[in-house]
């Protein structure tokens, strides 16, 4: 045997994978709440130990870590054009696994530097102007007047990249520079920023986050979970030149801070006579909904669809849902352990699902131009997509009928015509929680990891 740790930090609870290479399978999984608030070392043991009870005592050959632990990777971008260079920062950020808390655009002022030093980002990803076109230097000086403590990765127009560096440098904030997100007009490039994002997570927030001494016992990378999730599903749709992928997928990991979605396709338009509208979308897209959680966020969920909607779809009254989001997002680590709060779980994750795929997925209206009728799209188009996979304790711990009336939400909606969503597919659920940790597994032995996820991923049926 050739047994594998994968450690995943979770904003909520750590979960610890272990497999074995030789055979190509899993041996098994646990969870213990992440003790941020003291050492996640702590619920990093709690888990392995009842791992050990499952398994027995392993002796790991390797151990690989993720983490989204207090908050996860914080990031603002700012750029010029809202619809090109600040939409092509916000991309290349949530690519990264980052949590972006703020996109600006055009010209910062101080208002914009009070408001960044109040948020408190571990990073800034300035950019802005195609290469040879506008400049960015306004906006690096207004960085440099800011107090918060966090370093500049600069991918803007590169004739004003090294005046940038300087005003940024000489004020004492460390600049890492890259290629230009968008070096031509709707040309994207956000690999280069993605690759620095990622390694400014290693060289500094793993101290930000109290996880140094728990990296000792990682061998090789450690990255934000978000983007070992993104890594999974590429790998599943993409396959390996060995082992075929899935093809075409959208994916939803319904967190306790977040709702994360992911979509492996071209979301190119099906409808002939479409036209596209703005930037191209990449083949593989997360976006992140930081306002919608099963508890951090729950509030958020109520906010987005209203109290009412959650009271109807529970069966419970309007003033017990508030009582119980009270509740719950006091007490973040508490399960549905009645079954009033199982009803409110299952309207909270219906609900987080239906908002995330819908901002995640593209809009089609119909518009009227001197040649005629025509479709104008903007995004993708995940209409054709027939394969949904979720994640997330909310699905995980429910009934397949259960789990599968929560996935339908993600589909389209009669209601909302102009949506894009998935109109049936087939829903897989992430049983054993391990699409981080296949992330992971995928950056050293991808063929290994898409074979595990083939077998361990559980199909319920197709949801329409």
């Amino acid at each position: 045997m050739k047994p594998v740790l994968m450690i995943d930090f979770g904003s909520t609870n750590t979960k610890v994978t272990a497999v074995d290479m030789d055979s190509e399978t899993l041996l098994g999984t646990a969870a213990a709440y992440t003790t941020v608030q003291t050492d996640v070392g702590e619920g990093l043991q709690e888990a392995l130990k009842k791992l050990e009870e499952k398994t027995g005592k392993l002796d790991f050959t390797a151990r690989y870590a993720c983490s989204s632990a207090a908050g996860g990777l914080k990031m603002i971008s700012s750029g010029l054009v809202p619809e090109l260079t600040a939409e092509a920062a916000r991309q290349a950020a949530l690519g990264a696994g980052a949590k972006v808390l703020k996109v600006y655009s055009y010209e910062l002022t101080e208002d914009d530097a009070e408001e960044i030093e109040a948020l408190q980002p571990d990073i800034f990803l300035l950019t802005g102007g195609t290469d040879g076109g506008n400049n960015i230097i306004q906006n690096a000086q207004v960085l440099a007047e800011c107090k918060a403590d966090f370093p500049v990765i600069l991918a803007g127009n590169r004739v004003a990249a090294r005046t940038c560096e300087k005003i940024l440098t000489e004020a004492g904030r460390q600049v890492i520079r890259c290629e230009n997100v968008m070096p031509k007009f709707n040309e994207l490039n956000i690999g280069p920023a993605q690759n620095q994002i990622r390694q400014v997570f290693l060289d500094r927030i793993i101290q930000a986050k109290g996880l140094s001494q728990a990296s000792e016992l990682i061998s090789g990378i450690m990255m934000p979970t978000p983007a070992a999730v993104l890594a999974a599903m590429e790998l599943l749709s993409r396959g390996t030149e060995r082992e075929k992928g899935f093809g075409e997928l959208v994916a939803a990991d319904v967190g306790g801070a977040t709702t994360d979605i992911y979509s492996m396709t071209d979301g190119a338009p099906d409808r002939a006579g479409t036209v596209l509208k703005g930037l191209p979308e990449p083949y593989a897209k997360r976006t992140v909904e930081g306002d919608i959680g099963m508890r951090y966020s729950a509030w958020g969920i109520a906010d987005a669809v209203g109290i009412p909607a959650l009271s109807r779809l529970s069966g419970l009254t309007e003033d017990r849902v508030e009582t119980l989001l009270a509740e719950i997002t006091t007490h973040t680590d508490s399960l549905p352990d009645t079954d009033e709060k199982k009803r409110l779980d299952q309207a909270l994750a219906s609900m987080a699902i239906k908002v995330g795929v819908t901002r995640h997925a593209g809009t089609v209206e119909k518009v009227y131009t001197p040649c005629g009728e025509t479709y104008v799209q903007s995004g993708k188009d995940l209409s054709r997509v027939d394969k949904i996979i979720l994640t997330g304790g909310s699905l995980i711990h429910n009934p397949p009928e259960t789990a599968r009336d929560i996935a339908s939400y993600a589909l389209y909606d009669l209601s909302e015509p102009g949506s894009l969503r998935p109109r049936n597919a087939e829903i897989l659920i992430d049983t054993q929680y391990i699409l981080s940790a296949m992330g992971l597994l995928s950056q050293y032995a991808p063929d290994t990891a898409l074979k595990i996820m083939k077998k361990e991923l559980t199909s319920y049926g197709t949801a329409k």
